[in-house]
C-alpha cells in the first residue's frame, strides 16, 4: 500500500520525525495546529514504545520523549496513559477501517469486496508491525475499559456481512458473524503475539475461506485456496493492496 495512504495510521512514523517539527519563527502557529501536531506525534510515538517495551513497561515519559512533545503538552491532550492508549487506538482502527470499506465498496459484489476487505486489513497490519502488536496484543494490557474499546470495534465489523447471500436451505445462526470475526482476530492474535506480523498476508486464502464457506459454500468458498502459497511460505508484505 502506498505510503501516502498510510501516514496518518499510528506507527507510519517516528514520532519525532523531522517534516512534523513546528519551526521556530516570528509568524505564530495557530495553537489548534500545535495541539493536532502533538497529538499525532504522540500516536505515533506511542505505538512505537509500547510495541518495543510492553505497554506495562511503557512510561508517560517514555512516550513524551519518543514524540519530543513535553510532559505538560501531552496532559493538556490526554488524562493518562491509558487514555492516550485508548485514542490512539480509536484513531488507528478508524482510519484502518476506512481503508477497509474503501476496498470492500470497490468491488462489484460481496464476495469480491469481503476478499479485498480482508487482504486490506492483513496488509496494513504486515506493514506497520507496531501499530499492530499495540491494537491486537498489547490492548489487552490496558485494563476493561480498552478491552471494552476492543469489543466495540469487533462488532463494527459486521458492516461487511450486511450484504452477504443467504442460502434458504442454510440455517443462518445469530453469532454466526461473531463468530467468524472472533476466528479471524484469534488468528492474526496468534500471528502477531508469536513475532509472525509479515506473514499475515499469507493467511488471506485460509481467512477468505473461513469467511466465505458459511455464505457461498465450500465447493465455491475452496477456490480461495488455490490462491494459496507453497506451505509454509507466506506472500511478500510488500505485496499491492489490489484485486
Amino acid at each position: 500500500m502506498a505510503n501516502e495512504q498510510l501516514a496518518p495510521l499510528p506507527g507510519a512514523r517516528e514520532g519525532r520525525d523531522p517534516s512534523r517539527a513546528i519551526k521556530r519563527g516570528p509568524s505564530r502557529v495557530p495553537p489548534e495546529v500545535v495541539a493536532a501536531n502533538q497529538r499525532d506525534r504522540l500516536f505515533d510515538a506511542l505505538v512505537h514504545t509500547v510495541a518495543q517495551k510492553g505497554y506495562a513497561n511503557a512510561t508517560v515519559s517514555d512516550i513524551c520523549r519518543a514524540a519530543g512533545v513535553t510532559r505538560p503538552a501531552f496532559y493538556a491532550l490526554f488524562a493518562g496513559k491509558d487514555d492516550a492508549l485508548i485514542a490512539t487506538y480509536r484513531h488507528g482502527t478508524d482510519l484502518l477501517l476506512k481503508l477497509m470499506e474503501d476496498a470492500y465498496r470497490a468491488e462489484p459484489d460481496w464476495r469480491d469486496g469481503a476478499r479485498s476487505a480482508l487482504r486490506v486489513l492483513l496488509q496494513v497490519l504486515a506493514e506497520l508491525p507496531a501499530f499492530a502488536t499495540t491494537a491486537v496484543v498489547e490492548i489487552d494490557a490496558a485494563g476493561p475499559l480498552a478491552r471494552e474499546e476492543r469489543a466495540q470495534l469487533l462488532r463494527r465489523f459486521d458492516r461487511f456481512f450486511a450484504d452477504a447471500p443467504r442460502a434458504a436451505d442454510l440455517p443462518m445462526p445469530e453469532e454466526l458473524v461473531e463468530t467468524i470475526v472472533g476466528g479471524i482476530y484469534a488468528t492474526i492474535y496468534r500471528y502477531v503475539a508469536s513475532g509472525r506480523v509479515d506473514q499475515l498476508p499469507g493467511l488471506l486464502p485460509t481467512l477468505s475461506y473461513f469467511t466465505l464457506v458459511p455464505f457461498v459454500g465450500r465447493e465455491e468458498a475452496a477456490l480461495e485456496l488455490d490462491d494459496a502459497p507453497p506451505q509454509g511460505q507466506a506472500r511478500p508484505s510488500g505485496c499491492p493492496i489490489t484485486p
